[in-house]
């Protein structure tokens, strides 16, 4: 695998492989890697010939100082991840690479991201939106993947590509779950013992809600109720929001009709925890 930190001397091997006629697929992560990202790697692999993954903890997506200063990676250990699943690339820029002295740039959407993270996390998304664009610019993908689990984050990008006329196209990876059904993330390593078994309610109350909705119930508020019981038996577990949304606007529903999901997000141990789930 070879690895660039340098924009100009990763664009300079990408032209090379295009060249060759290559596709480029495009896997965008923040580091501290786990199955969930290797899986994006691995679905990746029948969608284009060169595989590209980044490892660029991004500053200004993060609404608390406090959260970027504790975002902790191994990139030496990330490295051997992605070796091991034969990832032809890894581009690793530093936060001067990206963010030069002068920089003065912001890329923004409007609806999609006013609610949910949007309403939680001020500057989050536009943060987001900024890099992503950044990275798609050095990397020049063809198709490029995003998990289900951040699933605004994912719509955002969909959003932004389509609006801006990119040409990349999106892939969908499935959100991954531990074998006890809690959503895999990098921040499931600041839970405790117990923490981490309080963290189950999320997912139970996605999968009961889930369950009902198929038996029949498509009232949006009790099935948000479902979700919200399962959590609420946890001592100290903090509600940000639970609500029932369209896949496509992520507006709110009163009743279940069409592609929904419920997104969740709650506070246990002190560590912000998302979740959602396709529930029609």
């Amino acid at each position: 695998m070879k690895k660039y930190t340098s924009i100009a001397e990763l664009r300079t091997e990408i032209k090379a492989l295009k060249r060759t006629g290559k596709t480029i697929g495009f896997v965008p992560t923040m580091g501290a890697l786990h199955e969930g990202h290797l899986s994006l790697a691995r679905t990746l692999k029948v969608h284009c010939d060169v595989r590209v993954c980044s490892i660029f903890v991004n500053p200004t997506q993060f609404n608390d100082p406090k959260d970027y200063q504790a975002y902790v990676i191994n990139l030496e250990n990330d490295q051997k991840l992605l070796e091991r699943e034969g990832v032809d690339i890894l581009f690793a820029p530093s936060v001067d690479e990206m963010y030069p002295a002068g920089f003065q740039s912001t890329v923004s959407l409007s609806e999609i991201t006013k609610p949910w993270e949007g309403a939680s996390r001020p500057g989050h998304f536009a943060g987001v939106a900024t890099v992503v664009t950044m990275l798609f610019n050095a990397v020049q993908p063809d198709c490029a993947i995003f998990g289900e689990k951040d699933f605004q984050q994912l719509r955002l990008i969909e959003q932004m590509v389509s609006d801006l006329k990119m040409d990349i196209s999106i892939i969908r990876g499935a959100l991954v779950r531990d074998s006890d059904g809690l959503a895999l993330s990098s921040r499931n390593a600041r839970l405790s013992p117990q923490g981490r078994v309080n963290s189950l309610a999320l997912s139970r109350g996605l999968y009961a809600a889930k369950e009902a909705c198929q038996g029949g119930e498509k009232n949006a508020k009790a099935l948000e109720e479902i979700v919200a019981r399962s959590v609420r038996q946890v001592p100290g577990a903090e509600i940000d929001y639970i609500a029932a949304v369209r896949e496509d606007t992520l507006a709110p529903v009163s009743e279940i009709a069409g592609a929904c999901r419920i997104l969740v997000v709650v506070k246990i141990d002190g560590v912000r925890l998302l979740d959602n789930m396709a529930i029609a």
